[in-house]
């Protein structure tokens, strides 16, 4: 049987830290969120942790897809040194259980009732055996298509509601001199534009088998070779420059007009509004052509630490967390929507209120689903093989049968 992983001491004092305690509740802060939007996001946390009482020692690492801030975490948890709590999300969190590496957060959760405040697709992600070990701060939407207004008023073209119109919109900045998709060449960035086309023509039992379940037939599928095929006429669209560029710096060419059209979830709405932009006026958003709604969750796991100070630090970072005001104030600052189901949702803007209509539809005819591109269906291996055949077609000229065909394989031997 495996070893209980601990529980945390004095959690009850989260209910009302007394003024005689020994230490100030204290919490060390792993994450990867250093762009303007995501900055701030964080701040709203911190500023609230401190008064509560807390002392927070923050510790960021730099890079959008998470993979320094992983390669950090798992050199401090080897060091037996881990943070108290850091960035995990998806399967991940799993892994990290497994490892006996996790605190059990239960009595915080039970007494403020999560299983109530949460949907049951996100509470599943949190739990480790029945227990829950980590705590959802939003939920972002991945399938987006951001526009700059002016230049979409400009060419006289309208948001694209199918592939074919994207293609067709497109053509035409094209012939215009503007850039038609901002993109950043990095391996996660051509995952998602690979699973929000993948949803968009396969439609969501497609990808559901291909990217949850891993079925090869759908993996080697006729649909499977169009997914590819419509990858290859959007690497037509990007400008040159584009290897190695930040997802950030992207959004940054659709803010600047530099560029039409960005594929990404909507923590790019954080870069539009920290730059003091408007949606329905200076930007645009829609969910990208198809059905369904993929959801990437930030969450933080809480880690095993030793101390009283630093079990008290965990309980009231668990309990802020999923508190209605920093659900409210980091979401509004992040651009994704809640995870607390009962968060009101008036000071949010159209682009949320969108998110979070589409996203109870979805819960409630099976077309939510899981981002393999971000960390949500599949665990670090089968999702790096889908990636790194994406990638190599991304930067190639590899034919999309022999795409399908490296993508089998590779599931094959990552399993």
């Amino acid at each position: 049987m495996r070893k209980q992983f601990l529980v945390l001491a004095a959690v009850a004092t989260i209910f009302g830290l007394s003024p005689l305690a020994m230490a100030e509740p204290q919490a060390e802060v792993l994450h990867f969120w250093t762009s303007g939007g995501e900055a701030r996001s964080v701040a709203v946390l911190q500023k609230e942790f401190v008064a509560n009482g807390g002392i927070w020692t923050d510790m960021p690492v730099a890079g959008g897809g998470g993979d320094a801030a992983m390669t950090a975490l798992r050199a401090r948890v080897l060091a037996g040194n881990a943070p108290a709590a850091a960035q995990v999300k998806g399967p991940a969190i799993q892994e990290w259980y497994e490892e006996d590496a996790l605190a059990d957060i239960s009595a915080v959760a039970n007494a403020e009732g999560w299983d109530k405040l949460l949907p049951n697709a996100i509470a599943q992600h949190m739990k480790c055996e029945g227990s829950w070990c980590a705590a959802p701060v939003n939920v972002h939407r991945v399938d987006w298509i951001w526009a700059n207004a002016e230049v979409l008023a400009k060419a006289d073209i309208e948001m694209p509601t199918s592939w074919e119109e994207f293609n067709a919109s497109a053509k035409k900045l094209k012939s215009m001199g503007i850039i038609p998709l901002a993109h950043g060449g990095q391996a996660w960035q051509d995952a998602t534009v690979f699973e929000v086309v993948a949803l968009g023509i396969g439609g969501p039992e497609f990808f559901r088998k291909a990217f949850v379940e891993l079925d090869d037939a759908s993996l080697k599928s006729n649909t499977m070779i169009a997914v590819f095929d419509q990858v290859r006429i959007l690497r037509g669209f990007v400008d040159d420059n584009f290897s190695g560029r930040d997802w950030n710096l992207a959004t940054s060419m659709v803010i600047n007009g530099e560029a039409a059209f960005q594929i990404m979830g909507d923590w790019a709405k954080g870069e539009f509004t920290a730059a003091g932009k408007v949606p329905g006026i200076d930007f645009l958003c829609a969910s990208a052509p198809g059905g369904g709604y993929l959801y990437n969750v930030d969450s933080f796991a809480m880690f095993r630490v030793s101390g009283s100070e630093k079990a008290e630090g965990q309980a009231l970072l668990a309990k802020l967390i999923m508190g209605e005001n920093f659900q409210k104030v980091f979401n509004l600052n992040k651009g994704s929507i809640p995870a607390r189901v009962t968060t009101p949702l008036n000071e949010f803007d159209f682009c949320a209120q969108q998110s979070a209509y589409d996203m109870a539809v979805s819960s409630v005819n099976g077309s939510l689903l899981p981002s393999y591109a971000h960390g949500m269906a599949l665990r670090g291996a089968q999702a790096g093989a889908i990636t790194d055949v994406v990638t190599a077609f991304f930067n190639s000229n590899m034919s999309s049968d022999e795409a399908v065909g490296r993508l089998s394989t590779a599931i094959k031997n990552s399993l």
